[in-house]
């Protein structure tokens, strides 16, 4: 794998997933009963924003960077700016007042909303990656960190103890064939474990391989799933990731409204120009 995270850490994409990830593990830790996170592309845990890797591609400060911004200047609706308090506590809790220094992966963005009883399983396959990954996280004992390939982690490790919980799948999309692994992995592991939440991130560049994923999804028969996209550009220019999208099997009940709320603050501040990004919230199945 030549894919290196450290070079998008806190870009839009990032921001999008991330704020989502909270949404849903705000609403988990709402009953007293355990949950478990299954992430299955882990990645290192954290990334320093301020390496020559992070500093060149410079995505982050229009990601984090301008969200924060956006943030320290009031524009965002209290609505919005009340659901977004959890993740900028994560990013709070990791940076010095006024300092964007570190950015968080979702196991670390996981583990800040773990209880004594919650547990996560952190998987990554790429070496250099697993060793940052237990250097980051290895020291908290409701974590367990794996080398093992994510989409094998996909359907090994559900259904869970707890029987409840998020399965995270948040591949590199290096292959071509990602695209059909992700529709064909889920089918698998729904079957194995039906109540269990999913969240499978996938990018934008064209509509093309977005809408057939959709339409496989679709083709599963499973009860509840909600698409959430977030896009900065049109998808004019397929050389470029002009967006990033969330398929959400069994969404937490509040979720929809929630993201009806969000997803119009960060298409307005996340554009590549000033207000022209753009999303999309519907039902793929379920609750339309």
């Amino acid at each position: 794998m030549n894919y290196r995270h450290a070079f998008h850490a806190g870009n839009f994409a990032d921001v999008f997933k991330h704020v989502v990830l909270c949404r849903i593990l705000n609403y988990l830790r709402e009953k007293p009963a355990a949950f478990r996170v299954i992430d299955t592309h882990a990645g290192e845990g954290l990334y320093d924003l301020t390496t020559s890797e992070a500093r060149r591609g410079g995505e982050w400060s229009a990601g984090i960077g301008r969200l924060v911004a956006a943030a320290d200047t009031r524009p965002i609706p209290a609505d919005a700016a009340a659901l977004l308090k959890p993740y900028f506590d994560v990013i709070g809790a990791l940076n010095e007042r006024g300092q964007i220094k570190v950015y968080p992966g979702s196991p670390a963005v996981a583990r800040a909303f773990l209880r004594p009883q919650d547990k996560l399983i952190a998987c990554e396959l790429e070496p250099a990656a697993v060793r940052q990954l237990v250097r980051h996280l290895d020291n908290d004992g409701r974590i367990k960190t794996i080398a093992i390939d994510g989409w094998t982690a996909l359907g090994a490790y559900v259904p869970p103890p707890e029987r409840r919980g998020l399965v995270l799948v948040d591949p590199p999309f290096e292959e071509e064939a990602d695209f059909h692994r992700l529709s064909h992995l889920l089918g698998i592991a729904h079957r194995k474990w039906a109540t269990g939440i999913y969240a499978l991130w996938y990018p934008i560049k064209g509509r093309g391989e977005a809408d057939a994923l959709a339409k496989r999804v679709r083709k599963l028969g499973i009860a509840k799933v909600l698409r959430a996209e977030h896009l900065v550009s049109a998808v004019s220019d397929q050389s470029r990731l002009n967006g990033s999208g969330l398929i959400l099997v069994n969404p937490p009940w509040t979720l929809e409204a929630e993201l009806k709320v969000l997803l119009p603050v960060l298409a307005r501040l996340l554009g590549r120009e000033i207000n022209n990004g753009s999303y999309r919230l519907d039902w793929l199945s379920g609750e339309n």
